[in-house]
């Protein structure tokens, strides 16, 4: 019998069969798919953003918005980058304190779990999937799985859930980690598409479809939270890295504000042309902005053929609201298989903060996204997977 069976070879399940091998106990990953950690090799274009310099509690949605500051506390950042400097992974910061390998290469960091799983002699078994988790009543779990269209079963005091959430289901995502909490009576917070583009449709879809491929740096914003980085137009609404953000604070039938010119002020910058030129047409000048496909767009709403010095207060008015306030009521969003992440999951009230253990079911534990844990984009998702990780290593009987 193995110390511990981790279901799901992904950040989080990698990261606890190392630590659990470095304090000696021996366990047994069993992933559905045919390769460990495809969701790693598959994130930030295949580059993997792999963690985020400022992470705290902040960057985070939760019912319990305190709960992911324990784990943070047991492996910080700084564990992070020492970790996979250790094993050969130096980092490059992008923007926003996103951490990538020098390599540009996810592969470099799922190569890391392999070999020192290999070095520590912790099994992984690939196309197994799980049927089934139980507890006999001495505490010994029972775990049922196929492989090869046979029927297995394996038994250790601890099992940890680390199957993910619901995106991608082409790289076998499923609702698995949410039935077994509920199998052992947990509660499970709503679940939702989190970190995903936006849909729009009615009079205005066709314009957005228009301005396809075009990317904007805005101030993105609703009655909670507000992000600043660019917005990408789509044939079905909008994306990128603004919007992405935005969409984990959304719920349907709300509406977004974008400041399509974050930071100043198109009224001034019209008044100070104006004294240099106030022949030159509003479209003409909205170019220097802008990309000259989203200027000549912008037509649909504002009078881009009037020289700047003809402009009325009624239409500079105008020009003002709709570039610094302009709202987006959207349809819907594009789901699970076009999410990054999934908000909501496993509730934080029913494990303990400080080990990821079930509260009511000793041995059971959860990390990772499938727990009421949502980062934001760049980094933040893989920091709590490798927290949690460790944290649940830590702790096992």
């Amino acid at each position: 019998m193995v110390d511990a069976i981790i279901i799901g070879a992904g950040a989080c399940g990698l990261m606890c069969a190392v630590q659990a091998g470095f304090l000696g106990k021996k366990v047994l990953v069993l992933e559905k798919t045919e390769k460990a950690g495809a969701k790693i090799l598959i994130s930030g274009g295949g580059r993997c953003n792999y963690t985020n310099l400022f992470t705290s509690a902040s960057n985070f949605i939760s019912e319990n918005e305190h709960f992911c500051k324990s784990a943070f506390s047991q492996w910080t950042v700084e564990d992070t980058i020492s970790f996979f400097q250790t094993y050969g992974i130096e980092g490059r910061e992008k923007t926003l304190g996103q951490l990538f390998p020098t390599t540009n290469k996810a592969r470099d960091i799922v190569d890391v779990f392999l070999n020192l799983c290999q070095d520590l002699d912790q099994t992984i078994r690939c196309n197994a999937e799980v049927k089934a988790v139980n507890r006999s009543a001495d505490g010994v779990f029972t775990v049922s799985y196929e492989q090869e269209g046979k029927a297995r079963q394996e038994q250790a005091p601890n099992v940890v859930i680390a199957t993910g959430g619901l995106p991608i289901q082409k790289m076998g995502a499923t609702d698995f980690g949410l039935r077994v909490a509920k199998h052992f009576g947990l509660r499970v917070t709503p679940t939702a598409p989190a970190l995903v583009p936006l849909t729009v449709t009615g009079k205005d879809a066709e314009w957005y479809a228009s301005l396809s491929g075009n990317s904007i740096f805005c101030r993105v914003s609703n009655e909670k939270i507000s992000f600043e980085e660019n917005i990408l137009f789509t044939h079905w609404g909008l994306s990128g890295p603004a919007i992405l953000q935005i969409s984990s604070y959304w719920k349907p039938g709300e509406s977004i504000t974008i400041d399509m010119l974050p930071g100043r002020s198109v009224s001034n910058l019209i008044g100070e042309e104006k004294q240099r030129n106030g022949k030159k047409q509003l479209g003409t000048f909205l170019a220097t902005l802008y990309t000259k496909k989203f200027a000549e767009a912008l037509a649909k709403y504002l009078p881009v053929d009037k020289n700047l010095a003809s402009l009325s207060k009624e239409e500079l008015t105008k020009i003002e609201n709709f570039i610094h306030s302009f709202r987006v009521k959207p349809a819907g969003d594009k789901g699970y298989d076009k999410a990054e992440v999934m908000r909501g999951g496993v509730a934080t009230s029913e494990l303990s903060s400080k080990t990821l253990e079930a509260k009511n079911v000793q041995g059971l534990f959860f990390g990772g996204e499938c727990v009421d844990v949502t980062g934001w984009l760049g980094g933040y998702n893989f920091q709590w997977a490798w927290a949690s990780g460790f944290v649940i290593a830590q702790h096992l009987h």
